[in-house]
């Protein structure tokens, strides 16, 4: 009783930092199909009966191979990746529907001997993810498996006030009505992003990372990830590579902490929840990032990140003279001494407005809302300044700034400074905001 009594009073501050907090949760098929899944699934409802706000990405790897067996047929893999043509397509659908059956039964238990008994949940799911074809890549031809292009993160959260467990299976959907068949773990990594989810729950068959020598890595930073990828990848562990790119790319999209456990352990979730040691893997950002104006010393960061930019014809070219002479003009999102974002502003105070130029993200975080970060600080250093409005001149990213309250301008609304110099050739298009006072 007394173990009880102090296991229960130690769990408490976890208990209140974890409500109403959003988890996404990676369960691979490996994991469905073990004897422990009943376990997890009682550990993911009490974590729901405690305010935890619940998105489960499920996985169907091994209840596809068994389908395929049965017809005598076989994967195909490029790259450790699926080669999904019309016969495999069926046979993942067969199984993802009837994974999502099961799963879906398991949350709706509610007889005397379940702990779940009078939770009266409420699982939905549906067409919440977009997806796009893989391609073709080294002249392979991927065929159904595809990749996310968009996950309906309103739409999520709209069922997550609701309190109700989203349930997101392996397939997307694109515009044009085909069926792709996806990674769970690039959904869950996805979802984590775009839904800015406090934490990202990966079940693995292992207790969770581990080291060259076997041992169990409790802590690692996203940017220590590098030298345990190359490990993984040197000696073909598939599982543990994917699961910790996975976490990585979480960390730097935003995600502030990711969990690795195993789907073998009884308990093993309660346990990483609830206890100040855990038992498996915690990946997380690590290291600070800021927003700050630029200072000269940023100059070779922020080259860095614009050059391929302007390779692509994304961005105007601009000489390091010239971003040296205009550095003041740039805000910048830095993480680690590394520029990971930036923007400029030109003011045109005659005419109170203000030009948004060469903003900019580092690949790897794209998906984590830097560009609504740098996006505001510009605003606010616009509304400092007094103006009222700001412009942005582009070829390519029309509809990023239109979905942030940016309309479409004629040329002519430019102030004259700024169309004198407009680029015929490079045939802008140019739109414009009101800034809320």
């Amino acid at each position: 009783m007394h173990t009880y009594v102090n296991s229960l009073r130690h769990s408490l501050p976890y208990i209140n930092a974890h409500r109403e907090r959003t988890f996404v949760v990676m369960l691979p098929g490996e994991s469905i199909a073990h004897e422990n899944f009943s376990n997890t699934i009682n550990d993911l409802v009490l974590l729901h009966s405690l305010g935890v706000r619940l998105v489960l990405a499920f996985g169907s790897r091994p209840q596809i191979e068994s389908r395929l067996e049965i017809l005598g047929s076989h994967s195909r893999y490029h790259k450790d990746l699926r080669i999904t043509d019309a016969a495999t397509l069926s046979c993942v659908l067969d199984a993802v529907g009837q994974l999502r059956a099961f799963i879906e039964a398991r949350l709706s238990m509610d007889v005397a001997t379940s702990p779940m008994q009078g939770a009266r949940l409420r699982v939905a799911g549906g067409n919440l993810v977009t997806a796009r074809p893989l391609g073709v890549i080294d002249g392979v031809d991927y065929q159904h498996t595809g990749e996310v292009r968009r996950i309906d993160s309103k739409g999520i959260k709209r069922l997550l006030d609701e309190r109700t467990i989203v349930l997101l299976p392996p397939l997307g959907y694109s515009p044009t009505g085909e069926t792709f068949n996806l990674s769970s773990e690039d959904i869950a990594t996805r979802a984590a992003i775009d839904l800015q989810a406090d934490k990202l729950l990966l079940f693995c068959s292992e207790q969770g990372l581990l080291d060259a020598s076997g041992q169990l890595i409790r802590e690692l930073s996203a940017q220590e990830a590098q030298p345990h990828l190359e490990h993984y990848t040197k000696h073909k562990k598939l599982e543990q590579a994917e699961l910790l790119q996975a976490a990585a790319n979480a960390c730097r999209g935003g995600v502030a902490r990711c969990h690795i456990i195993s789907y073998h352990t009884d308990g093993a979730l309660l346990s990483e929840m609830f206890t100040r040691d855990g038992c498996g893997t915690l990946v997380d950002q690590g290291l600070f990032e800021q927003v700050r104006e630029a200072k000269i010393d940023d100059v070779g960061g922020l080259l860095e990140l614009i050059r391929p930019l302007e390779e692509q014809g994304t961005l105007v070219r601009r000489s390091r003279d010239l971003i040296e002479q205009e550095i003041e003009q740039f805000s910048i999102v830095e993480r680690d001494g590394l520029i990971i974002a930036c923007a400029a502003l030109y003011p045109f105070p005659e005419q109170a407005t203000g030009e948004l130029a060469c903003l900019a993200v580092h690949p790897d975080y794209r998906h984590g809302g830097r560009g609504d970060v740098i996006l505001d600080r510009i605003e606010q250093r616009a509304k400092a300044l007094g103006l009222v409005s700001l412009f942005v001149l582009t070829t390519r990213t029309a509809h990023w700034f239109q979905e942030r309250g940016f309309q479409a301008q004629p040329i002519t609304m430019l102030p004259s400074a700024k169309a004198s110099m407009y680029n015929f050739q490079r045939n802008s298009k140019v739109f414009r905001k009101t800034l809320s006072q």
